[in-house]
């Protein structure tokens, strides 16, 4: 008889047992071994069907309270918005945390509609997986037009830098306006579509060499060079 022994969305460690069985199937990472489906790496177990899958949770955003997070509006109801932002969870923007005073029964997309970006903050991450969010604060607004790289979550500091030294250093540049989120989500606009692209560029050179010494000094090279030309 097949038994699954864990929850979907649940956190596995690698060598873990997921299922006995062979009513399941194995899928990207995780293997099978005689009658037991075992997990490679440490990951978010995804259960679909008979599939069982992990997603690594070293290119996973794992939400915190007060992260600032980008997001793309999924779907609502009268309460608020459903948002999407990068992780296993959804989030929830209630009418009462939009950035303006929205009237009982108003049309909500009016406001925010499928499809929408945003930048909003974290309110709270509740033991049920529940992700609450607000757009009352500076710079949390509807992302209208420019464009979104995605990058790691986790060499997000490095982008932003030492008190926002790194992406400071890259508005200056190219007088874009840009927006870094927690969840790995980066908004710039430029004044043409040159700059977005030198800008797009460097954001991408500091994912790529995070590791190294010296960046921000490297990063200035890069773009004094690219902008020169």
């Amino acid at each position: 008889m097949s038994e699954l022994l864990i929850k979907n969305k649940e956190v596995v460690v690698p060598g873990q047992i997921l299922a006995k069985g062979m009513d399941f199937l194995p899928a990207g990472g995780t293997f099978r071994e005689d009658d037991k489906i075992i997990a490679l790496h440490l990951g978010l177990v995804s259960v679909n069907g008979r599939l069982i899958k992990l997603i690594p949770l070293s290119g996973v955003y794992i939400p915190k309270r007060d992260d600032i997070i980008i997001g793309k509006v999924t779907d609502m109801n009268f309460n608020g918005w459903f948002v999407e932002i990068g992780c296993a969870y959804e989030a929830m923007l209630s009418v009462r945390e939009a950035t303006e005073f929205i009237e009982r029964g108003a049309d909500l997309a009016h406001y925010y509609d499928f499809g929408d970006n945003i930048s909003a903050q974290i309110l709270k991450v509740t033991r049920n997986k529940m992700i609450d969010l607000s757009m009352k604060g500076p710079g949390l607004r509807k992302l209208i037009g420019g464009k979104i790289i995605n990058v790691t979550p986790s060499k997000v500091p490095r982008i932003i830098g030492k008190e926002g030294s790194m992406i400071n250093l890259i508005k200056e540049k190219t007088g874009c306006r840009i927006t870094v989120g927690q969840n790995g989500r980066v908004w710039l606009q430029g004044t043409n579509a040159e700059n977005e692209l030198i800008a797009t560029e460097a954001i991408m050179k500091i994912e790529e060499e995070s590791h190294t010494d010296g960046l921000t000094d490297e990063i200035q090279k890069f773009l004094d060079k690219r902008i020169k030309k």
